[in-house]
């Protein structure tokens, strides 16, 4: 964080992109794990001892935090994969070498970048798709179960784990990549100082190197 650089504009926009798909999983997963904690079921008094509980918001406006909120990563999500195709494209043909024996094998750090990238990537899938179904599928007691492929319970459980891998590989990804994110993003908050701080921060900044 000490070595304040320069940065192109495609690493701010893709910093960007990042920060709004990191702040929309946030807010995903924590009305997420309310959902897993506090489930609906049951009555007033009876199995349930959390029935209708409300921390901080009333369990409908966590519904639309959660919706709202997955929807918007989706989106983001689809944006940064179309921006990192030729990385995603160059990754497939190192892991299809590197299964195959063909050419250089890649390292043990690389192997399992590549492993938790892959556990990101089918969790969010499996997490969107079961997302997009309970959008659209018809909700209440009296709804009839859809079935579109597999039951809306076994959807149910296919987005709640879905989720919880997601959350933890994505976890995982961030703690190894922290550094990195830390240098990136003191780098971003320092190009967009006015011209003036930015010179009263330098020294500052090199001090502390």
């Amino acid at each position: 964080m000490a070595n304040i650089k320069r940065m192109s504009g495609i690493t701010k926009r893709n910093w960007w992109i990042d920060a709004v798909l990191f702040s929309s999983a946030l807010a995903a997963a924590l009305s997420g794990i309310y959902f897993l904690y506090f489930p609906s079921g049951g009555f007033q008094g009876g199995r349930n001892p959390y029935y209708n509980i409300q921390i901080i918001y009333s369990r409908h406006t966590w519904g639309d935090v959660h919706m709202w909120a997955g929807i918007l990563m989706i989106a983001i999500a689809a944006i940064h994969i179309i921006l990192h195709w030729s990385w995603v494209v160059n990754m497939i043909r190192r892991m299809w070498k590197d299964i195959t024996g063909k050419n250089g094998k890649m390292n043990w750090r690389g192997r399992w970048n590549l492993i938790l990238n892959i556990a990101v990537g089918l969790s969010f899938i499996f997490t969107a798709i079961s997302g997009i179904y309970f959008l659209y599928a018809p909700s209440g007691r009296s709804a009839v179960d859809p079935a579109f492929l597999v039951s809306r319970t076994s959807w149910d459980l296919i987005h709640t784990w879905a989720g919880v891998v997601l959350v933890v590989s994505a976890v995982i990804h961030f703690a190894i990549h922290w550094r990195w994110i830390v240098n990136v993003t003191a780098n971003v908050l320092h190009s967009i100082l006015p011209q003036e701080r930015r010179n009263q921060s330098k020294p500052v900044l090199q001090e502390s190197a």
